[in-house]
């Protein structure tokens, strides 16, 4: 168990104690007839209607507090849907069973607890307690915290407050910050409005491979793995898209799914390598459709999970309802940055006039690439308000259609709010033979670690010659989502088992 401290010490003698006593402490059985709110609501009830019959209960939870007075014992308990107060005292109870509460229980222990509700002369709803059992003993104490009343209720002040212990230690940081537990349920519900507004538009939900034999959808680096028995290198997924693509050629016309995409990038506020993602594809629709769909899905997930779709996201106001503002990229950039990328279509002109500016230019890469930094550098900053910004270099976006008329451009949008990027989407390209020229020119013009290169899949150029529909797809990472309608910072807070480094020996 490696070393322990006296207070852990002290606990593994009092599982001693009570197993010599012939009480288990983590029993294979437990009772519950009630949550702690479902009691509390119950006996509100009752207080209604006087003639009503006691309102009796079994509970179970954590031992949050503990308040030893002389003969009695005042305790709260906890569990998923609340906390409750508990009564322990001699009359309810045997003298032997009230001092065993008191010597061998400790905070942090799981009970259970059964007796009648009643109010104290405090006005506090409690369990009059008649009999209790150990469910499981705590060992280790968690985290120290201070319970305060406020507003006639007992707030809990956690002192796990130091990031890394909390993402390394997420169970305790749960077990102590309510607030974080608050974080997570919101992004379970989260997921769930995002899949009830995709059923609803009649999209079904599918499962693509997670190994993949050639990697793709994204510019990004992969997580590269070894098939022992196959005796073959696989792929982590860094994008769901050219499976899900697939399926259109194979006939679902409106597919998604809801999974995790891992990317061998750098960590930072608003990038895990392990992270949640969505997309959908939809035949017979472009990137116009897709933008409408966007807004009325991220609008309702709010009013979903929130009960509005109006936010305050890091100290600033969002209105999330449709319709949002369209910005042509051209257009935004020239606005921040006072250059028109059209007027300067080479890599070595975009470079020099950004040198000009001294705006860092990367010489090394692509014109795209340059744009994109302009983007991700000045613009995107700029973006409070929901809006989706439209029309992109071909370069960086190998499998979006051409803008009609405008080779090196394509119908591509990114949506973004809060001064960060929540999604990416395109007008498909469906064209095999285009293409297969453009992962030919992303082989070959990008170095074999450069995050925007995309290798020949072969197998998919052979489904989209059987003929792919025309269709619009879109992908958005759930962590960034959930940060916004849960007003989190970074991408850590959102993330239950973020990666960290490992702990220097």
């Amino acid at each position: 168990m490696g070393k322990l401290t006296e207070i852990e010490k002290n606990r593994l003698d009092k599982i001693e104690r009570l197993r010599n006593q012939g009480i288990e402490p983590y029993p294979n059985r437990v009772e519950r007839t009630h949550t702690s709110q479902d009691a509390i609501s119950a006996f509100e009830a009752q207080e209604s209607s006087p003639e009503a019959d006691p309102i009796r209960v079994t509970l179970t939870g954590r031992i949050r507090s503990m308040r030893p007075m002389g003969k009695i014992v005042f305790a709260h308990i906890e569990d998923g849907s609340g906390r409750v107060q508990l009564f322990l005292r001699a009359n309810d109870l045997s003298k032997e069973q009230l001092n065993l509460f008191k010597q061998e229980y400790d905070l942090g222990d799981f009970i259970q607890a059964s007796g009648e509700m009643f109010r104290t002369r405090a006005g506090e709803i409690t369990l009059r307690v008649e009999s209790f059992k150990m469910l499981a003993k705590s060992i280790t104490p968690l985290p120290a915290a201070k319970d305060e009343l406020k507003d006639g209720e007992i707030v809990r002040h956690a002192t796990l407050t130091e990031p890394e212990l909390r993402y390394r230690q997420r169970y305790a940081d749960l077990a102590v910050n309510p607030e974080v537990r608050k974080i997570f349920l919101a992004r379970a519900a989260v997921v769930r409005a995002l899949r009830e507004f995709l059923d609803s538009h009649g999209f079904v939900e599918v499962e693509t491979p997670i190994l993949q034999p050639i990697y793709g959808g994204a510019a990004a680096r992969p997580f590269i793995t070894h098939h022992n028995q196959l005796k073959q290198d696989l792929y982590l997924r860094i994008s769901f898209e050219l499976y899900l693509k697939r399926l259109l050629v194979g006939g679902i016309e409106r597919v998604y799914e809801i999974g995790r995409d891992f990317r061998n990038e750098g960590v930072d506020r608003t990038h895990n390598p392990e992270f949640t993602q969505i997309e959908f594809y939809m035949a017979y629709a472009d990137f116009h459709d897709v933008m409408d769909l966007t807004e009325a899905m991220v609008s309702y997930t709010s009013q979903q999970v929130l009960g509005t779709q109006t936010i305050t996201y890091q100290g600033q106001p969002i209105n999330l309802q449709p319709p949002w503002e369209r910005m042509e990229l051209r257009q935004g950039l020239l606005d921040v940055t006072g250059i028109d990328i059209d007027q300067h279509p080479t890599f070595d002109e975009l470079f020099e006039v950004m040198k000009s500016k001294d705006l860092e230019p990367n010489p090394n890469g692509t014109r795209g690439q340059l744009v994109e930094s302009l983007l991700g550098n000045h613009l995107e900053p700029t973006l409070i308000q929901p809006t989706i910004v439209y029309n992109y270099p071909r370069d960086i976006s190998p499998l979006a259609k051409s803008l009609p008329g405008d080779p090196n451009t394509v119908e591509r949008f990114e949506g973004y709010i809060g001064g960060m990027e929540i999604c990416n989407a395109f007008t498909e390209l469906n064209d095999p033979l285009d293409q297969e020229s453009r992962f030919l020119e992303m082989g070959r013009d990008y170095d074999l670690d450069d995050e925007d290169r995309h290798p020949m899949d072969e197998d998919y150029l052979q489904a989209m010659r059987y003929g792919m529909p025309p269709n619009g797809g879109f992908g958005m990472g759930v962590d960034r989502l959930t940060m916004l309608l849960t007003d989190t910072p970074n991408i850590r807070e959102v993330i239950l088992f973020p990666h960290l480094r490992s702990r220097e020996e």
